[in-house]
């Protein structure tokens, strides 16, 4: 802005002493004063510099770095690591069709609990069993699909009998409860399982949202009998988790909108691999069927074929005899 006027000062002056024969010494001061050079940076961005140069992982002054700060420079287990750890439990190869579904799992429900604001509770194990379950139902191989759950929930850190436990208990109690129960839990009132999930949660300034927990609340509208269609769940999480639980809805209604789609997929393959192994035992009975008979015109071919030796040796003896 000084440079400004300064330039403007410097331009005025020829125009000014046209008409006065001498330029006042008032004019000459203003044009002396403004003309000073400016500090190329102002105090402010001097002193947001100075802070970042001398910026320490953890030590800064908020809230945040108060309660986390003593995790600056802590270990964290890569994803890669988490995989390993996957194949070495599972000891078999995934099915082809299911590889990519078990990679997004471990990989995201790797970076999810490594968070240091993540905190386990009985929703967030009832979503992650649901997610597991409607992803693995149709698996080929049943004992292989179990054991596929158990290392995904243990190659993260994770105790599959504590995630077990705790989902069942959860669902045990939202069995018979109506949508007004479930969000009268969800703002805290009562001593259910999910009104102390909800006061945790509020009581929580950097409480973290993860995907699972969004399952877990659409594992509560199938249980209290929300239809399970995408636009009547949209509107039901925004209630439950942006009135009720007070925080950003958003992403659990994307991730909602993300589950329907998925199971929508799901069941199309589900009724497309049912429809292959219909024709495939079709083909199967069609191949035994064919077998049976040709194995019965063999055995009518032979029948006959050993009575017309008996024929000829019966008439051969006959001759001897005469």
């Amino acid at each position: 802005m000084k440079f400004s006027r300064s330039i403007l000062s410097l331009v005025a002056i020829p125009a000014t002493s046209a008409f006065i024969s001498s330029p006042s010494s008032k004019m000459v001061t203003r044009l002396n004063s403004d003309s000073a050079p400016a500090p190329f940076f102002s105090s402010d961005i001097s002193a947001a510099l100075d802070r970042e140069v001398s910026y320490l992982p953890g030590k800064a002054d908020t809230p945040f770095a108060k309660k986390y700060g003593h995790l600056a420079g802590a270990e964290i287990r890569t994803v890669a690591e988490a995989f390993s750890q996957f194949t070495d439990m599972l000891g078999t190869p995934v099915n082809a069709l299911y590889k990519g579904m078990c990679s997004d799992l471990v990989g995201s429900l790797h970076l999810v609990v490594v968070n240091a604001r993540f905190n386990k509770d009985p929703l967030f194990s009832l979503g992650l069993i649901a997610a597991l379950d409607l992803v693995l139902k149709n698996y080929p191989e049943q004992d292989t699909g179990k054991k596929i759950k158990t290392a995904i929930i243990e190659s993260v850190g994770l105790s599959e009998s504590d995630i077990d436990a705790e989902a069942a208990m959860l669902e045990e109690w939202a069995k018979g409860k109506t949508q007004d129960d479930i969000s009268n839990a969800l703002k805290g009132e009562g001593d259910s399982p999910l009104a102390d999930i909800a006061k945790a949660i509020k009581g929580e300034e950097w409480w973290m949202y993860s995907k699972f927990f969004g399952i877990g609340m659409v594992r509560l509208m199938e249980i209290v009998g929300v239809e399970q269609d995408m636009s009547v769940a949209y509107d039901v999480m925004e209630n439950w988790v942006g009135k009720c639980l007070e925080k950003p809805y958003y992403t659990a209604c994307s991730d909602s909108d993300y589950y329907f789609k998925i199971k929508g997929k799901l069941d199309m393959m589900e009724t497309m691999m049912k429809e292959i192994e219909i024709r495939e035992k079709k083909r199967m009975a069609d191949r035994l069927e064919a077998k049976a008979e040709a194995a019965i015109r063999a055995a009518e071919k032979a029948s006959a074929w050993e009575s017309e030796v008996k024929k000829d040796e019966t008439k051969t003896e006959e001759k001897v005899e005469a």
